[in-house]
């Protein structure tokens, strides 16, 4: 079963292209702002980093539109006859298309030479509020050197094959003196946008002296985060996942996020299991969150378990119901710790293959607190509103959604 928050749409780019593109929504399907997403250079949108950046960012409310620059993926067109400028292009007919049937994008993210045509593409998109770039070069043309070999080729023949990762692409004369053209500064310092620049120091692929130069050239509001350890396609899911947390934050001083339209109460949960395994998309209110298994069982640990978060609702709501109490008697209650493990146990009472479920609690209180007092905290434990849910008989009404 897919994700019907991970929508398949197309759009046409300026050269009449349908290209193909994938946009991500938050779990209850309404996205506060867009975000456009520029992948690296012959990469496509179904890469692994590109996946776990965009479900970072819907996790915080946004909606994430990726697709495949022509020739490449699910997109129409020849990538030999490609060019940076088309790229760019490109960015601006995605932007166009969020704009013209949801909401204009207010940021851009990219990756490597993504990274650079939306430093480029951000001028001519006015919507655009902040920019984010990860691994991008300076110069476009920085690009050269995974063909440096063929370079003279290209320039006396108009083209050649060259072998970049696994796979072989056909690379004009056309491109590199698009590449070239577009070395030409400026637009950078013109941007007046917030621009957030990542760029790991072990980087190999486009080295972190590119981030100081893209630094230098910007004005401000700019900022720059170390993706320390990272390599160029942060290739880990942590390193992604960390730049996508810190993308979001980071652009939530910058972007105008839509308001709601309607009070919405932690009563109200949104759970969005796709078809990644058992990462689930979770909206609690105006809190986004996320759920998984762990990796032993087949998840891929990226949140608490559903376990995990009931022991969490018991924990928390045990820490608020003894703060509440203490403050009303005016106890130096300072701390509360709660500590909890969930067990099946069997019960002698019950037959022999018959166990239940055992929430074990366990509750630290730091204060100047006597004896009479901590004996008096632990009985109002067991009044926390959680607490008596799950002692009280609970039903659950489910029902299919009509679509």
């Amino acid at each position: 079963m897919s994700n019907p928050l991970i929508n398949k749409v197309e759009f046409d780019n300026k050269e009449n292209l349908t290209l193909s593109a994938r946009l991500e929504l938050p779990a209850d399907g309404h996205a506060r702002a867009f975000v456009v997403f520029a992948h690296c250079f012959t990469c496509g949108k179904d890469l692994n980093v590109i996946r776990n950046i965009s479900r970072s960012l819907t996790n915080e409310g946004f909606g994430v539109l990726v697709f495949d620059f022509p020739g490449l993926g699910g997109s129409e067109g020849d990538f030999s006859e490609s060019t940076f400028s088309g790229n760019v292009d490109d960015l601006i007919s995605a932007a166009d298309f969020l704009r013209e049937n949801y909401r204009a994008p207010s940021l851009l993210v990219g990756h490597s030479l993504g990274g650079a045509a939306a430093l480029c593409a951000a001028y001519y998109i006015e919507e655009i509020e902040a920019i984010a770039t990860i691994g991008a070069p300076y110069d476009p043309s920085h690009v050269q050197h995974l063909f440096s070999d063929k370079i003279e080729k290209i320039k006396k023949t108009g083209k050649a094959s060259v072998k970049i990762g696994m796979r072989s692409f056909n690379i004009t004369s056309r491109f590199i003196h698009d590449l070239e053209k577009a070395a030409e500064k400026g637009h950078i310092k013109s941007l007046k946008r917030a621009l957030l620049i990542m760029h790991s120091p072990h980087d190999k692929i486009v080295d972190i002296e590119n981030a100081r130069l893209i630094y230098r050239e910007a004005m401000h509001p700019k900022s720059f985060i170390s993706l320390d350890g990272a390599d160029h396609l942060l290739s880990s899911p942590e390193d992604a996942l960390y730049a996508g947390h810190v993308i979001s934050a980071w652009a939530s001083r910058y972007v105008d996020f839509e308001k709601e339209k309607e009070i919405r109460t932690d009563q109200q949960v949104v759970a969005v299991t796709g078809g990644e395994g058992y990462t689930t998309l979770l909206r609690a209110g105006e809190h986004y969150l996320i759920a998984d298994e762990p990796t032993s069982v087949g998840g891929k640990d990226l949140g608490p378990s559903p376990y995990g978060y009931l022991l969490s609702a018991l924990g928390s709501c045990t820490g608020m119901t003894l703060r509440m109490y203490a403050d009303r008697k005016k106890w130096d209650l300072r701390e509360v710790r709660v500590h909890l493990s969930h067990e099946k146990v069997h019960v002698e009472d019950l037959e022999k293959n018959q166990r239940i479920d055992r929430i074990n609690r366990e509750i630290e209180l730091d204060g100047e607190l006597d004896q009479d007092q901590r004996e008096r905290l632990l009985q109002i434990a067991d009044r926390c509103p959680v607490h008596k849910t799950l002692h009280n008989k609970i039903e659950v009404v489910t029902s299919l959604q009509q679509n």
